[in-house]
């Protein structure tokens, strides 16, 4: 028998763009109802770095930086290019910080901006050093009660010892226990933190990151009264003299009624998890992988289309991309984002099956798994040697000088040779051509000029290399055997391309007209950066803003009083 339940909104996944939209008209007494038909709440953001980019917000002031919104759209009209639409940009600028106040007055929410987190471009105009990449404040989980076990994991990437979260700090304070007083003390209370909650959870309580994100969301929205079901699956719309007024749903088995009086949300997180649509719409390769979660296949944007919803043939990348390597040890394996502690360390090169440099290594993640894309590369070969894996790591292998390499030596995810012709055999490449280009780089790295790629130039690079290493701190030799080598494949963090909406996020149908009663945000909405990637939070900084446009709009259409 069908259950039948009202609600003044449905929202339809549980990530930072749909929370925030069932936060925000909770907050202004809306009845709320958020379905998540996985086990586990919040999609992507859980298992992200947790990076929210908020251009000229107010608390760059604490760390000494000023913006402004004539750079911002500078900036962003340069890096989005000719698809963008200036409507749905000029929303985002002139509403990110105040999304930032409402979440700081009114709900668990606590981000913090970062001094140096430079924009990935900063050789376009209107760019900043810092300032506008803000981080989750770390996060106790303990807060969540119960629901800290229906919180998704982050990814094995960001945690050590089996479950302790780290983030970059942690990591720099870990690495220098034994030479640092200050690191001592810190990693010391990270230790003695997780050993204590060992004993009564499966994992750490301490988040950070973007399980840090997710869970303050998650807390506020049970804070505001949002109603909370999981194993929910959305599987029609139901329109009422052309609106929207709710949808027909399966929960745990049983088919439910969904009545929604003001609208529904979709925030289902996009189509990274189906293989089938990344082939169509994002790369026609198999070995193209996805970080996206396993409930990630586009039935927003299919319930969408169904109403007549226009979706966006294409934007310049339909995913935003990344190398990505595998453990292949497993069924499905275990996959780790190469984007931000290895690749612009110095001693690194990147090479096609011709034993070939390709690109800078040291470039964002985006236009890394670009050029694997633009070359159609299937497949890559991160190449260091024994000095490098030891203090930098690779991929899923740690850094670390007593550090044990034999399980991911056997299980073929990392190469190891006493030479470099030897590892040039082990990944299949030509001996002589590998030979070159670690000669050239180790005449780069002398120099502190590559060449080729010119890698170190930027300021977002040399961010990521190690500032401690001369002349240029992305480039070093690769000199010292054992020599050893991952592979990487181009991969995704998620997805893009999604539906055509207006400046309230309100979804469009074929006519260009909003359909009443749908709104769009995450990725199910089509990507206001239109398949670019201007900086680190580009994605939950877009997510978040228009969730809370959402949650006003619907609060608005109730004639609810609004909050400051």
């Amino acid at each position: 028998m069908t259950q039948l339940s009202d609600f003044d909104v449905v929202v339809v996944g549980s990530g930072a763009g749909g929370l925030s939209a069932a936060t925000t008209a909770a907050l202004h007494g809306l009845k709320v109802l958020v379905i998540e038909k996985t086990a586990l709440f919040g999609g992507s953001t859980a298992i992200s770095g947790g990076t929210v980019w908020i251009p000229n917000n107010t608390l760059m002031e604490g760390v000494g930086l000023h913006d402004s919104r004539a750079s911002a759209m500078r900036y962003l009209a340069l890096t989005v290019g000719e698809g963008m639409r200036r409507e749905l940009i000029e929303a985002y600028v002139d509403n990110g910080a105040a999304m930032l106040r409402f979440m700081h007055r009114h709900t668990a929410v606590r981000l913090a901006s970062r001094a140096v987190a430079p924009d990935y471009y900063p050789d376009k105009e209107g760019w900043m050093p810092g300032g506008r990449a803000l981080d989750p404040e770390p996060f106790d989980g303990r807060r969540l009660g119960p629901w800290f076990a229906w919180l998704r994991p982050p990814l094995h990437s960001f945690v050590a010892l089996g479950g302790m979260m780290v983030n970059r700090r942690d990591i720099d304070h870990l690495m220098h226990m034994a030479s640092s007083w200050p690191s001592f003390v810190h990693g010391s209370r990270l230790l003695f933190r997780y050993l204590g909650d060992r004993l009564r959870y499966p994992r750490g309580t301490r988040l950070v990151l973007g399980n840090a994100l997710a869970a303050s969301l998650l807390r506020s929205a049970l804070d505001a009264g949002v109603t909370l079901w999981r194993h929910t699956r959305a599987r029609e719309l139901l329109v009422e003299n052309g609106e929207v007024v709710g949808l027909q749903a399966e929960r745990e088995g049983r088919p439910v009624t969904l009545r929604s009086r003001l609208g529904v949300v979709l925030a289902s997180g996009g189509f990274g998890a189906n293989a089938e649509l990344r082939r169509r719409y994002v790369w026609p390769d198999a070995k193209h992988l996805s970080m996206a979660p396993e409930g990630n296949v586009g039935e927003g944007l299919d319930m969408a289309a169904s109403v007549g919803a226009s979706i966006v043939e294409s934007n310049l990348d339909n995913a935003f991309l990344t190398p990505v390597s595998r453990m292949p040890d497993r069924p499905g394996g275990k996959q780790y984002p190469h984007l931000l502690m290895d690749r612009a360390k110095p001693g690194l090169i990147a090479v096609n099956a011709q034993g070939r440099r390709f690109v800078n290594e040291a470039t964002n993640y985006h236009e890394f798994g670009r050029a694997m894309h633009r070359q159609s590369l299937a497949e890559a070969h991160l190449v260091v040697d024994s000095r490098f894996i030891r203090k930098y790591g690779l991929g899923l292998v740690r850094p670390g000088r007593f550090r044990p390499l034999g399980g991911f030596l056997r299980s073929g995810y990392l190469k190891k040779a006493g030479t470099l012709d030897e590892l040039a055999a082990l990944v299949g490449v030509p001996a002589d051509a590998l030979a070159e280009e670690v000669a050239r780089q180790n005449r780069f790295a002398a120099s502190g000029i590559d060449e080729d790629f010119g890698k170190g130039r930027s300021a977002y690079e040399h961010y990521l290399g190690d500032a401690g290493h001369r002349p240029n701190p992305c480039l070093g030799p690769i000199a010292t055997p054992p020599f050893y080598a991952v592979t990487v494949h181009p991969g995704d963090i998620g997805t893009s391309r999604g539906l055509r909406t207006n400046e309230r996020a309100q979804v469009l149908d074929r006519g260009g007209r909003a359909i009443p009663g749908l709104y769009a945000c995450g990725s199910d909405m089509n990507s206001i950066m239109a398949g670019n990637y201007p900086g680190a939070g580009i994605t939950l900084g877009p997510a978040m803003t228009f969730g809370y446009l959402i949650g006003k709009a619907l609060a608005e259409r109730a004639g609810a009083e609004a909050l400051p």
